[in-house]
């Protein structure tokens, strides 16, 4: 009885708030249509074929209805990406060297850390509140005018999806690069039909129940993506991945290339090969330099300017080093420690990031904190079996919950019950010097206290902490101490 007083309290505030044409009723409404986490779940619970193969119409069906039809979206130029682990990252580098080449790029991604915002940016910036408030009535005017039932709207990704088309098609920017969400054959992002070309970072095994048990299942969803007479880069590949990805660029007409090492790249500028030292990071910056060198070669003869287009390798070099990705391998440094934060999910991203963290921090001073945890179905044991193995002082549990006053961290609060059971099963799991916490503010709040309370000026400055887990505790976490995402704390 509570539950349904609850969503029918939900139904009256959500027609109210879509009567004011603001940012704030905007974001409100957006959290209103199903979010992902309530998607996946029926979707898994209803996973048949004829499910998945209405996706894509009912993608195709919004886009009609928000006034894009196929053949206009072919006008727009995309770089399509997909994989497991590092697509993101393969996605921003390529977004940064082609701004850096003096293109105007739009850079669609997931999920976003303290804002929505941050998921449709244009040249490197996420669009402002103006822009997203006018752009999201707008769309959602002509979808709901023009719904065959009640429930006839996107979910959030989906509806998120259409109006990056929409936005960057009215921007007229000169290349799109488009992050999969899941998978890659059913993603809503995966109407696009004629791609200037097509990335495939490092496959393992994710969210199975949807997407299949088997590395060769993975393998085959992600190379859903492949489409006619484009190339496709991947990264290097277990066999068993590589086999199936070889097979379905035979099959779907699409040129499938091996990315080089990154230490086959001739730097004349070596500023690059010091910097990005991480073997991760080399790789995904090496997909990075194939898909926009491809990009700016295919668009070459089809620009009407004065000067041929060049790839120029000192601008290469400066995209990859200017490019700012938050939240993954990033060092923040604050008045109360060091931060190491990385949205680590997976068994092997987990490996990458405990190899990273043990290249980075100071292992021999301060002491060793941990700020964990972990969303949706996956199984937290696996993860913090290995984080052991660097001995932290003191390890936090702790909800995806900001605990500070934002838009997109207030809808944080429903799950906040199910969040806490999951904190207090991991501190068991973890054992002595662990910590649940109800807010990262809180848990930030908890490290300041104890480094004065040693009354050593230096102890604070010291303090190793490792932020892992999950992108959206990231997000939380950054919410408080880089709200604005510019790589640096007043905390």
């Amino acid at each position: 009885m509570y539950v349904l007083c609850i969503k029918i309290m939900r139904n009256i505030v959500q027609r109210y708030i879509c009567t004011v044409e603001n940012y704030e009723s905007a974001i409100k409404t957006l959290y209103g249509l199903q979010s992902n986490s309530n998607y996946l779940q029926v979707t898994t619970n209803t996973n048949s074929g004829a499910n998945t193969a209405n996706k894509l119409f009912n993608t195709k069906k919004y886009l009609f209805r928000s006034g894009i039809t196929l053949k206009k979206l072919d006008t727009l130029s995309v770089i399509h990406v997909a994989g497991t682990k590092g697509k993101g990252s393969a996605c921003a580098y390529t977004e940064s060297i082609l701004r850096e080449h003096g293109f105007k790029t739009g850079f669609f991604s997931s999920p976003h850390l303290v804002t929505v915002r941050e998921r449709i940016r244009i040249n490197g910036q996420p669009i402002s509140e103006l822009q997203f408030t006018e752009h999201f009535w707008k769309l959602y005017k002509k979808l709901d005018n023009t719904k065959e039932n009640e429930s006839d709207m996107p979910h959030y990704f989906k509806f998120l999806t259409i109006l990056m088309f929409n936005i960057f098609l009215d921007e007229n920017v000169d290349v799109a690069i488009i992050e999969v969400g899941i998978g890659g054959l059913y993603d809503s992002t995966n109407i696009v039909r004629k791609p200037a070309c097509i990335g495939i970072t490092s496959l393992r095994l994710e969210h199975t129940a949807l997407l299949g048990n088997t590395l060769e299942d993975i393998a085959y969803q992600k190379s859903g993506i492949f489409k006619p007479d484009t190339i496709a880069f991947s990264v290097p590949q277990l066999p068993q991945a590589m086999c199936v990805l070889e097979k379905r660029a035979v099959e779907t007409k699409c040129k499938l290339h091996v990315i080089p090492s990154f230490d086959e790249y001739k730097w004349e500028n070596l500023s690059a090969a010091s910097e990005l030292r991480n073997k991760i990071k080399q790789q995904n910056a090496s997909l990075a330099i194939q898909m926009s060198t491809e990009w700016i070669r295919s668009r070459a003869n089809k620009w009407s300017t004065g000067s041929p287009i060049t790839v120029s390798k000192d601008k290469i070099v400066k995209g990859l080093l200017l490019c700012k990705w938050p939240g993954r391998m990033q060092c923040l440094r604050s008045s109360i420690g060091s931060f190491f934060l990385d949205g680590a999910h997976t068994i092997e991203s987990m490996e990458s990031c405990i190899s990273w963290f043990i290249d980075v921090s100071n292992r021999s001073k301060g002491n060793k904190i941990l700020i964990f945890n972990t969303s949706g179905t996956r199984d937290p044991t696996k993860l913090l079996l290995p984080l052991k193995s660097l001995q932290f002082d003191k390890a936090y549990f702790v909800p995806n919950f900001a605990g500070v006053e934002s838009l997109d961290d207030e809808t944080n609060c429903i799950s906040m019950d199910e969040q806490k059971t999951k904190c207090e099963m991991n501190s068991k799991i973890w054992g002595t010097n662990s910590v649940v916490a109800n807010s990262v503010f809180e848990v930030l709040q908890d490290i300041r206290n104890t480094s004065q309370q040693k009354n050593n000026r230096n102890s604070s400055e010291n303090n190793q902490i490792l932020v892992t887990g999950s992108l959206h505790l990231i997000g939380a976490v950054l919410a408080v101490l880089d709200p604005h995402l510019t790589m640096k704390t007043q905390f």
